[in-house]
């Protein structure tokens, strides 16, 4: 039973939820806090964390705040007064004026006890509010589909107004190229087609943006759920101006064309929300290539639930984080969400009584509550020193980005035998390999065995769109083949394909999840390592502990209708 004083700093729909057993105060709080970082309505948080689905909310909510329950999926959208939708206060309050009776608004609202919502749309309208509680998933699709009646896109609703540029510049004056033109009276064109480029890839969901210039042509990509996609292609006499402004806004030297560079910059969409890129430059033959990295916090904040982890895979990692000492090892590819499953660990693990110190190269995404430290290679800071340095901070939990060298290796295992918890990554393809590679690095089996607690091996693959994916009628040759075996053959479950539509980009595919392998070092673990065994023996061990290999917990995502089986076997090897 919660206290009184612990339930009175919740609030709202989180507070009800509290005081009807639903949640636990400490979830309420957490799911809040997670809601505010992520600039999202606590509904939303929720069923982001799987923890109710959106019928269960709102039939909750219905009855807690005494708001009728609607159901938009029988309502026209048609017959709604375009009047009354402010698209800008229907999209950040996520709130839809339904229907007007009289001088009595109706309104869609997935959380009755947002007031502040309520409020906006009464003061712009100037009518009595009567809100009706809907599922939050149809409403978000309801919004999008009035916005686009209105001839807007949910892009347009961040004007040039809203979007301030964090310069930070430390001097009053006007940089200049070499050519001693002032990139800050860049022509308005180039710099409102850098914002629409930048804001059209926050909206799509893009992880990186390449601007390319070649002999005869310029061009713009983004990385879309992992694949490049060309999205333009602007004069090429602008390349140089692109450039430039690009590089201010980064705080690089724009006078410096010859050598590669690498600096940050941050777009702030709005009071509660902003976007950190990391920016790198490279010099080719025709002009200098740039990209963009997006830094979006936001999906750091969405919680273990969101990673794709099977419920026995995420019980394994959430017991090893939980342990005093030790180290777990995240391992896989460039590209295959690493980093993001280690911050996730350290958002777990970020609390008023734990001292938390990262050593990364850069540090990419920035988490309150945890020191962080770039490391310098030319200033002699590299991984090993850092983590000297660290030792003297007393520390609870370490994270290193990478174990490149013997010499971190070493100092990272001593640190987990001396009562603290590291965590770090590999670049090798399996949980398995991760061992002998660390044996190869000259680290001996003794400690490899006695410090090592888990090594999660991940891959990313594309989601099937929800909208418009399609049965599919596989062979059972082809099934057996992949790595099904014949129980797994049995009728009971169907695979599907990428189709495409306008909500995928044509692509059949939207966002994406991990798929693991998580291997827990067992005592008949340690016992292989301690005999030098080799990575086939130390695979044979963890299949007889039941890990599942990251075939298999692919394959296990085309069961349950996740992903298709084309895209498993393209980013597992077996």
């Amino acid at each position: 039973m919660a206290t009184k004083a612990a339930v009175q700093s919740i609030s709202g729909l989180a507070r009800a939820m509290v005081q009807h057993g639903l949640l636990s105060e400490y979830d309420a709080e957490t799911l809040q806090g997670q809601a505010q970082t992520a600039s999202i309505g606590f509904v939303e948080q929720m069923l982001l964390s799987k923890r109710m689905n959106a019928a269960q909310v709102a039939v909750f909510a219905s009855r807690a705040f005494g708001a009728p329950l609607f159901d938009l999926a029988g309502f026209d959208l048609d017959q709604i007064n375009k009047e009354l939708v402010d698209a800008r206060i229907a999209v950040t309050r996520r709130v839809l004026p339904l229907h007007k009776r009289g001088n009595r608004l109706f309104v869609a609202v997935s959380d009755p006890a947002n007031m502040q919502a309520l409020d906006e749309v009464r003061f712009k309208t100037n009518l009595v509010i009567d809100p009706v509680v809907v599922e939050d998933d149809k409403l978000g699709i309801a919004i999008v589909k009035v916005i686009e009646t209105l001839g807007q896109t949910l892009k347009d609703l961040v004007t040039a107004d809203d979007l301030e540029v964090d310069l930070l510049a430390e001097t009053g004056q006007s940089p200049t190229d070499e050519e001693g033109n002032n990139p800050d009276v860049d022509d308005a064109p180039v710099v409102r087609y850098i914002q629409k480029i930048l804001l059209d890839a926050i909206a799509a969901g893009v992880s990186d943006i390449h601007f390319e210039p070649y002999e005869k042509y310029y061009r713009i990509r983004y990385r879309l759920d992992g694949v490049l996609k060309e999205v333009a292609q602007p004069p090429l006499v602008i390349k140089d101006k692109m450039a430039s402004r690009i590089k201010v806004i980064s705080k690089l030297d724009i006078s410096e064309k010859r050598v590669p560079q690498d600096g940050r910059m941050k777009l702030v969409l709005n009071k509660t929300r902003s976007i950190d890129f990391r920016v790198s430059t490279l010099p080719t033959l025709y002009g200098e290539k740039i990209v963009l990295r997006i830094l979006d916090a936001a999906g750091v904040k969405l919680g273990i639930e969101a990673l794709g982890y099977e419920p026995d895979q995420q019980k394994m990692l959430l017991d090893a984080i939980g342990r005093p000492y030790g180290m777990i090892l995240v391992t896989g590819p460039t590209g295959s969400g690493k980093t993001v499953s280690l911050y996730t660990c350290l958002n777990i693990l970020n609390q008023p009584g734990i001292n938390i110190s990262t050593a990364e190269d850069p540090a990419e995404i920035q988490l309150p509550g945890v020191n962080q430290v770039n490391v310098n290679e030319k200033a002699g800071l590299n991984f090993a020193n850092a983590l000297r340095a660290f030792l003297r901070q007393d520390p609870d939990v370490i994270m290193v980005g990478e174990i490149r060298d013997l010499e971190t290796a070493d100092i990272a295992i001593k640190a987990a035998q001396t009562g603290h918890l590291v965590l770090s990554t590999l670049h090798t393809n399996d949980s398995a390999a991760t061992l002998m590679r660390l044996a190869n690095m000259g680290v001996p089996a003794f400690n490899i065995a006695s410090s090592v607690i888990l090594i999660v091996a991940q891959r990313l693959t594309r989601k099937l769109c929800t909208q418009c994916k399609r049965p599919e009628d596989i062979p059972p040759e082809s099934l057996l083949q992949a790595g099904f075996s014949e129980l797994d053959i049995d009728g009971s479950w169907q695979a599907y394909g990428p189709l495409g539509c306008d909500h995928c980009l044509g692509t059949g595919y939207k966002g994406r999840m991990g798929i693991y392998e998580v291997m827990p070092i067992t005592d008949d673990m340690r016992q292989v390592i301690m005999r030098n065994g080799s990575v086939l023996d130390i695979a044979e061990q963890a299949k007889k502990e039941g890990m599942r290999s990251l075939r298999q917990s692919g394959l296990l995502k085309v069961k349950q209708g996740l992903t298709s089986l084309e895209e498993i076997e393209a980013v597992t090897n077996e």
